[in-house]
């Protein structure tokens, strides 16, 4: 896979974290066996758990989405899926002030208890930016864009780690209403698409 360069925000530039996130992410097939959700190989992917469990580079990246939040005015965040979630509990223990809400987004509202879809302590009076450690289709960020409308929040933005560039992730969020901001994104050299061999950052 040829890595020749990440475009990234001044931001997470200047912290020195892009290079370690992307090691520390990628996952290489003539390394470790990857399946597909159709049973096929896959070249490489971007684990972003990796970094995101690692208190030393997590906390240095919750203080990054943090202070990109609390710049567009909100004072709250989602996240769904382990990825996300994991974004959420990074941002809510950031450095700075206002402090940041969090909540997490159940993949199906619960039969028992108090059978909710959204954990924590979010209000519906306040806008909601939505957390998410990837975007390339974006088909699992605008399930989670619905399932917030659909519990009365006002979501403005979306903050992901990596943005795969061949991906219509973006554009279809952008038509949805809100914003997009991206810390890395990946791009396919020569437009292709598929093969990791075909890869690189961009």
């Amino acid at each position: 896979m040829k890595v020749e360069r990440v475009k990234q925000s001044a931001c997470l530039r200047d912290s020195g974290l892009s290079e370690k996130i992307f090691d520390m992410a990628l996952v290489c097939g003539d390394q470790e066996e990857i399946i597909d959700s159709d049973g096929g190989r896959v070249d490489w992917l971007l684990d972003l758990r990796i970094p995101l469990l690692d208190g030393n580079v997590a906390g240095k990246l919750g203080n990054l989405i943090a202070d990109r939040v609390r710049l567009r005015g909100c004072k709250q965040v989602a996240g769904h899926g382990l990825g996300g979630s994991t974004m959420v509990c990074a941002a809510i223990h950031a450095d700075g002030y206002p402090y940041l809400r969090g909540g997490v987004i159940r993949s199906h509202r619960k039969s028992h208890g108090r059978r909710r879809l959204l954990e924590g302590p979010l209000d519906t009076q306040l806008s909601v930016v939505l957390l998410d450690d990837l975007l390339n289709s974006g088909t699992t960020a605008l399930h989670a864009l619905k399932q917030l409308r659909q519990e009365g929040f006002c979501v403005v933005g979306y903050i992901t780690i990596f943005e795969f560039t061949w991906g219509e992730g973006r554009k279809r969020l952008e038509e949805n209403g809100i914003w997009v901001d991206a810390l890395m994104e990946l791009a396919l050299k020569h437009n292709k698409s598929g093969s990791s061999d075909s890869a690189m950052c961009s």
